[in-house]
């Protein structure tokens, strides 16, 4: 009897015990902390002023506009910015693509642009002309793979930079690090000065920011190579969120659906990169 009676209270206190902690979980959002580098354009930039600009701050700004949410922007390292989120110090990070490694430790919002991967190199350097440049190409083909392959016998022997905690840098790892030297760094605008000063062969990295750099370099940069997806490259831009966030995720992918739908995420892709990479509308 005892014991029958034992189990079904003990049923009945797990039941209530899963209910409150569902209950408890459910959290009201209503202010957000959210963090971002400060120092990749154009997606995000801090001005001579200290004001924060770029892609990346138009539309989280309009983001928390529509979901009425306070939303305070901090700039912070880019290694630093996923174990800050999963420490708690922010809600949400700017500017985060999404590959298997990440998906192992955080969660993402759905993309508000889409962007591949090449090389910025010295316009009168040995990498300004390689192998398939401008093409569109995924890693997850064939073709793609061959075309790494071709890229890897002009690389060798040359230097490489790469950001830190960046899928790019993971790439070049994993394609090209028996044949180059790799030098990481904090950010993709210290890599630059690198390739300026002819320390530095060539970077791998995004390629809204590549030809924003090369554009602003004079004549002295060129972005190079082919425009490559798949693999481990992480060319969905999205938000970042700590796991077991659902209502949080609901929130930030109702708002970026309603500005896809409505034309204001091509809008500001178009503002910032002069081209409509926001992801094709469902």
């Amino acid at each position: 009897m005892f014991g029958k009676s034992a189990f079904a209270a003990a049923t009945a206190l797990c039941a209530f015990s899963m209910m409150m902690g569902g209950t408890a979980l459910a959290k009201d959002w209503k202010k957000v902390t959210v963090g971002v580098e400060g120092a990749f354009p154009p997606f995000n930039s801090t001005s001579a002023t200290g004001e924060l600009q770029g892609l990346d701050l138009d539309v989280i700004k309009e983001v928390c506009k529509r979901a009425t949410l306070e939303c305070n922007i901090v700039a912070q390292d880019w290694d630093s910015q996923i174990p800050s989120l999963l420490s708690g110090k922010f809600d949400v990070v700017l500017t985060m693509g999404p590959n298997e490694e990440r998906r192992k430790v955080i969660d993402f919002s759905d993309p508000y642009v889409v962007t591949p991967n090449t090389f910025l190199v010295a316009a009168d350097g040995p990498l300004a002309k390689l192998p398939h440049t401008g093409e569109n190409l995924s890693t997850d083909t064939e073709k793609g793979q061959k075309a790494v392959a071709e890229i890897k016998e002009v690389l060798k022997g040359m230097t490489l930079g790469a950001s830190l905690s960046t899928s790019q840098l993971k790439f070049v790892e994993q394609n090209f690090g028996d044949v180059v030297e790799i030098k990481t760094y904090k950010s993709s605008e210290q890599v630059q000065l690198d390739i300026e000063g002819g320390r530095l062969d060539g970077q791998f990295d995004n390629v809204v920011f590549a030809q924003d750099r090369a554009a602003a370099s004079n004549g002295t940069l060129t972005t190079s190579g082919p425009l490559l997806v798949g693999g481990i490259q992480a060319t969905n831009v999205c938000l970042g969120i700590r796991k077991a966030e659902p209502e949080l995720q609901a929130i930030l992918n109702k708002a970026l659906t309603d500005m896809s739908a409505d034309g204001t995420l091509s809008e500001l892709s178009k503002k910032w990169f002069k081209v409509d990479l926001a992801p094709a509308k469902g």
